[in-house]
């Protein structure tokens, strides 16, 4: 009976040592790529405009917290946020003040903030994104807030005069938004008052 080499066989021990690293190293792997998948997706590169598309365009959700004119927290998780931040689509009001570096609140940057304060917050409201674009550079989601009258806050806060119309981005209410601008120029309220 042929008798096996020593060589070709490995004592249990530095088996078992050796199988616990391979573990150990496949566990490790999966969880780099558990996080980097994470991180993409968090970034909206995985799912693209079609994954915010499907979560949020046409749905109704609440107004949590108001940050400034034109940038709002819904309450919908977005990846490990609790909430989902909102940059609304169209619009540029004056920025609020800044602590680091220290900046001074924008004019009319107070006003633009208690508007959509007043006609937000707290309420339900109903989201419509542009499907060729659905996040801005900070990872916001971009877009359009009907309000439960039916109205945009987008279109409203430029019809008040607080915020010109931002037309860097093709959207659907770009005429919409710049006639609105010129009748609050006309007008002259707000930014484009005396």
């Amino acid at each position: 009976m042929p008798t096996r080499s020593h060589t070709t066989r490995l004592p249990l021990d530095r088996f078992l040592r050796g199988r616990g690293r391979r573990r150990w190293t496949y566990t490790a792997i999966t969880l780099l790529v558990a996080l980097l998948l994470m991180w993409v997706d968090r970034a909206g590169l995985l799912l693209g405009s079609g994954g915010d598309m499907a979560r949020y365009n046409g749905k109704t959700f609440t107004v949590v917290r108001v940050i400034d004119g034109d940038t709002l927290d819904i309450d919908a998780p977005d990846g490990s946020e609790r909430t989902t931040r909102i940059r609304l689509w169209g619009v540029d009001t004056p920025e609020m003040a800044k602590r680091d570096p220290p900046q001074p609140a924008e004019p009319f940057a107070e006003e633009a903030t208690a508007l959509t304060q007043s006609l937000a917050e707290g309420r339900n409201v109903r989201l419509t994104l542009e499907e060729h674009r659905t996040r801005g550079d900070h990872g916001r989601l971009l877009a359009f807030v009907e309000l439960p009258d039916g109205t945009l806050l987008n279109g409203a806060l430029i019809r008040a005069g607080l915020s010109p119309a931002d037309d860097r981005w093709s959207h659907r209410h770009i005429k919409r938004f710049d006639e609105a601008q010129r009748q609050a120029r006309g007008e002259q309220i707000g930014l484009w008052g005396p």
